[in-house]
């Protein structure tokens, strides 16, 4: 991919949005934090959107699509990698049908982020405020099946290090991505405006974070470039010991992020010899 790794992807996506938020935030505090006609009487801290509102609309619709379909790409190649076993492959239709899920939930967050962008809370401000709660929630509940999709992975690359790494990550942001979605939707409806937009600006940085954290999932593909590198490819259907795999993880048929008494090779990643075995016998791990 123009001599660049996958993992170049959410990294540049972060870092767009990284870019568009901190020249958005320069820019009102350069002008000497005016107060917008769209905001409050009492609202000394502007939100995104009023200053996305402003003459850098086209920046924030710019940096905003840019971000998102990069980000969205990102979606799609780990589901093309997972295919050809460049990460660790899907074992059952499960796991491709929530990674499929992720990326449609993904889209329609991306789509929220557009257009919300587009038609600002100055001019539109039920259609924002709508746009505002589909990006939100599209990604969070993109971010819930990418979690069921590594837990289940987890189950059988249990000893995989990457996997457990960024389902907790991915994890995190959910439970702080929804705590602050909804203090700020509390927030904003009893009118504790300044509040509010501290924790959209709060919201919109963390974003950025688990958008970087998609880094980690791209760096086993890394050296699985050569086809003799893969992932060993085995398909429920035609693995002779799929009950004894299905509860590898513990006795409630749950993953164990753990080494599953295999020993991992020096980058983190496993070893592959070893995640084949592993499917093949139940783990210790209760």
């Amino acid at each position: 991919m123009f001599g660049l790794s996958y993992w170049f992807l959410p990294l540049f996506a972060g870092l767009v949005w990284f870019g568009t938020l901190l020249g958005m935030l320069a820019y009102w505090l350069a002008a000497g934090s005016p107060h917008y006609v769209e905001m409050g009487p009492n609202q000394r801290i502007a939100y995104i959107s009023d200053v996305g509102a402003t003459f850098l609309k086209p920046l924030f619709i710019a940096g905003s699509a840019t971000m998102v379909v990069v980000f969205d790409l990102a979606f799609i190649s780990e589901r093309w990698l997972r295919h050809k076993a460049r990460l660790t492959p899907t074992y059952s239709k499960w796991e491709a049908f929530l990674s499929v899920c992720g990326i449609i939930f993904a889209i329609a967050g991306a789509a929220g982020l557009i257009l919300l962008s587009i038609f600002d809370t100055k001019h539109y401000p039920k259609t924002h405020d709508a746009m505002l709660g589909l990006f939100i929630g599209g990604y969070v509940i993109s971010a819930i099946f990418i979690c069921a999709e590594y837990q289940r992975l987890g189950i059988h690359f249990r000893h995989h290090s990457v996997l457990r790494n960024s389902f907790w990550l991915k994890l995190a942001f959910i439970i702080v991505e929804l705590s602050l979605a909804i203090a700020f939707g509390v927030t904003q409806y009893k009118k504790h405006y300044n509040v509010s937009a501290i924790l959209e600006w709060i919201i919109a940085l963390i974003y950025i974070f688990y958008v970087w954290s998609f880094i980690i999932d791209f760096l086993p593909a890394t050296k699985t470039k050569h086809p003799d590198s893969r992932f060993p490819v085995i398909k429920k259907g035609q693995d002779p010991n799929a009950e004894m795999t299905e509860a590898a993880g513990n006795v409630s048929g749950g993953p164990v992020y753990s080494n599953g008494g295999h020993a991992e090779d020096a980058n983190g990643y496993g070893n592959q010899s070893s995640m084949a075995d592993s499917r093949q016998t139940p783990s210790r791990n209760f």
